[in-house]
């Protein structure tokens, strides 16, 4: 491929090394301007890679090849340079500081100022104009904290946009959202794209890809397989050309074998003082050998009850949790752990894992007391679970001693589950199981869903994403502020009744 002047940004023959992986592999890569372009691949096909190559992240020398940006040679050492081209990038973990105003947020390292003194006054109206570009009605010196993750999201496209961004890139920017909150977004960048903002979009989302995309670049293994006219694609032609091969079934079939009640929970009662927020008179059954998932809107409480069984969300006003036949006095981790629960929690890399560490360590993170003796850990038996896990979970790595941060999404997730499954629970609690995973990778983890309920596990999955609720689950109890409104089976169950109970109603 040559450089072509209608291209706004090209890539060509792309070469990135970390410790033992290829993460790219000759790519070449092309946007047009005014185009929204996505790029889909398998975790691990090097989306990210690349455009942090774009976007400066990655600087100059730490790859190979050639990169052209409004028909100019890019050779960027930082991502202020990156910036000053135009090139403003939104990564999947929002980079915002929730401590600050929107203002300063949207505005820092780029302040008004004269003489060393920030002009407020003109500081707060260029905020207000880019939060109106993107749709937003809020206050810019509202502290970013109190907003939901939907407008934090939107604060940051109007960050990038303050910069004079005109080629926007997206990692993941619909991953945390609810359906309304992403087709809210999409509407956004359609109404972008009409004056004259490029977009590359990255999703696992593919039904997003085919409503929004003019174009979709298919990567897979650190190469560019096919860039493809949106028009008359499918998601069965893209999961083909993005795994390799022909993905018959989303949900791995299971046959549905439950035993006793092997967890029990009995009006239930929380509240947080720090959120004004409560959880009232929550209670369900859990079997032996059950997918059991749990349904609801942002806000609806699931994640709070799980984090607040695990002894770690808001002060418990009463309430049992039975667990074996045996009434449970949770008040910390370290006693959910040694009662045979665990929990691998939505956000992976902030509380499921210690990015910096190696696999072995994050493995044995929970279960140090079984290699370990008067205080000093035994490496060999160390090195020996991680391997199993790596093997049983089929992990993709050199090594055992490869930095987490190195691994794709999915196999960071995989990561995370070997960590709790180290922990031997009873009760697995599995917390947005795979937001921003690929299909295959989406499907690697059902298989572990599903053989660890045939070995007798009692599997809690919380999920915003129904299809998987109801292609994985046994029975499915939905959430409303904190209430539950209707327990389901899957069988009889559908997404409409499911929003149905989601937004207070009954059945």
């Amino acid at each position: 491929m040559y450089f072509m002047a209608e291209y706004i940004l090209e890539a060509k023959d792309i070469i990135k090394e970390f410790p033992g992986v290829k993460a790219l592999d000759g790519v070449t890569f092309g946007v047009t301007k005014g185009e929204i372009h996505a790029l889909v691949g398998e975790n691990g096909a090097g989306k990210s890679t690349l455009m942090k190559i774009v976007s400066g992240v990655y600087p100059l020398g730490s790859f190979k090849g050639e990169l052209r940006v409004d028909g100019k040679d890019c050779r960027f050492k930082n991502i202020k340079e990156s910036e000053a081209a135009g090139i403003a990038i939104i990564h999947q973990e929002m980079a915002l500081i929730k401590e600050l105003n929107v203002t300063e947020n949207i505005l820092l390292g780029n302040e008004v100022q004269r003489a060393g003194i920030i002009q407020w006054d003109k500081a707060y109206r260029k905020a207000e104009e880019a939060i109106k570009r993107v749709g937003l009605n809020i206050n810019p010196a509202q502290e970013v904290r109190y907003l939901g993750v939907g407008e934090q999201q939107l604060v940051e496209i109007a960050k990038a946009l303050s910069k004079d961004a005109h080629i926007l890139i997206l990692d993941e920017p619909t991953a945390a959202l609810s359906e309304n909150e992403a087709g809210r977004l999409l509407a956004i960048l359609e109404d972008l794209k009409t004056k004259g903002v490029t977009c590359i979009y990255i999703s696992h989302r593919l039904k997003e890809i085919l409503h929004i995309a003019d174009r979709v670049t298919v990567m897979r293994d650190g190469k560019t397989i096919a860039t493809l006219d949106s028009n008359g694609l499918t998601e069965e032609l893209l999961i083909a050309k993005m795994v390799g091969r022909e993905l018959t079934q989303v949900h791995p079939p299971r046959e549905h074998k439950r035993g006793d009640v092997i967890f029990e929970v009995k009006n239930w009662n929380v509240s947080d003082d720090a959120t004004n927020r409560g959880l009232f008179d929550l209670g369900f059954q859990l079997h032996r050998g059950e997918v059991f998932g749990i349904a609801g809107l942002v806000g609806a409480g699931r994640s709070e009850f799980m984090m607040s069984l695990f002894g770690v969300w808001g002060k418990k006003k009463g309430g049992t949790a039975i667990l074996n036949g045996k009434n449970l006095a949770v008040k910390t981790p370290e006693d959910a752990i040694k009662a045979g629960i665990s929990i691998a929690t939505e956000d992976r890399k902030r509380y499921g894992l210690v990015l910096i560490e190696d696999i072995k360590n994050n493995v044995s993170l929970a279960s140090l007391d079984k290699i370990s003796s008067w205080g000093i850990v035994d490496e060999n038996k160390e090195v020996g679970f991680a391997e199993k896990y790596t093997k049983d979970l089929q992990i993709k790595t050199p090594s055992v001693e490869q930095k987490t941060m190195n691994l794709s999404g999915g196999n960071q997730q995989k990561v995370v589950l070997a960590k709790w499954l180290m922990t031997m629970p009873s009760v697995l609690i599995l917390d947005e199981p795979t937001r921003g995973i690929d299909v295959g990778a989406k499907y690697e983890i059902y298989t572990i869903i599903n053989q660890l309920a045939e070995k007798g596990v009692g599997i809690i999955i919380v999920s915003s994403e129904m299809p998987e609720l109801l292609g994985m689950c046994d029975r499915i109890m939905v959430m409303h502020e904190g209430k539950i409104t209707g327990t389901i089976s899957a069988k009889g169950a559908s997404q409409e009744k499911i929003m149905q109970l989601a937004t207070g109603g009954t059945l």
